[in-house]
């Protein structure tokens, strides 16, 4: 199953004190500040949110387990709810991956194996829940749990906001960082409950397009209580463009993978 996961991975891959209860105003600083206004800091963070309708990327995609590094270039188009097509290629085309909100299509030409269903290719090997609604917001740089939602908890610290999300959620309970002066999301960890997974997702650099702000670098990293692995993805051309096509095909005489 680690061998479905790496591949999939090159592909794809903090609990303090309550805050007190006098509120403050949210602006733009260089410090978050003390008892800020929850309701006003999901507002801002949201307005930050970038409406995309269709987006193409070219990424470089670096998977490291410690003991080797793997780089494989990335083509990335998605549509807003709808699709998420990823091919890799090595100087030829190896491996694609569509997602929709209800299949997962994956093949790959190295051992000539496919995929075709839910989503237990991505969330089998460490216990996780994602849907298609958490993957797209991964890559457009939101929250994968809307702190717009239910009851969340302000954790102070001197250099992000830190939201935790509080009571009985399904699916998984994020801790988001946002940064105080742009409000983007610069982490969402994810400790996988009742298992030893922990995910970390770190948007490390912004681009501006379109007065949207959209990932340009993302790095992943996965604990297993063991080892770490990480995945790097750096978008070297994003563009949002209206003209996009998704094929897909998988090829005659290739075998099913058996999860």
């Amino acid at each position: 199953m680690k061998k479905y996961f790496n591949s999939g991975l090159i592909l794809f891959s903090s609990i303090l004190f309550l805050i007190s209860c006098k509120t403050v105003a949210v602006l733009p600083t260089n410090r978050p500040l003390k008892n800020a206004n929850l309701e006003s800091l999901v507002s801002k963070i949201k307005s930050n949110y970038p409406r995309v309708d269709k987006v193409r990327s070219r990424i470089k995609a670096t998977y490291d387990n410690g003991k080797r590094e793997q780089q494989v270039i990335v083509q990335l188009r998605m549509e807003n709810k709808k699709k998420l097509w990823l091919s890799a290629t090595m100087l030829i085309p190896i491996a694609k991956l569509m997602i929709t909100p209800d299949k997962v299509s994956f093949y790959e030409k190295f051992q000539k194996t496919y995929f075709e269903g839910g989503f237990d290719l991505i969330n089998r090997p460490f216990g996780t829940n994602f849907r298609y609604s958490d993957i797209e917001n991964i890559f457009l740089g939101k929250p994968i749990l809307d702190p717009g939602l239910g009851k969340w908890k302000q954790i102070s610290n001197p250099q992000y906001y830190i939201l935790i999300p509080q009571g009985k959620h399904l699916g998984l309970k994020p801790t988001l960082f946002f940064d105080p002066v742009s409000f983007l999301l610069k982490e969402q960890r994810i400790i996988v409950p009742g298992s030893k997974y922990s995910i970390s997702i770190k948007y490390i650099r912004h681009i501006r397009l379109e007065g949207k702000s959209i990932p340009s670098f993302i790095k992943v990293i996965l604990f297993d209580g063991e080892e770490t692995q990480s995945l790097d993805l750096e978008f070297t051309r994003t563009y949002l463009t209206e003209g996009l096509t998704f094929p897909f095909e998988i090829p005659q005489g290739y075998s099913k993978i058996k999860l």
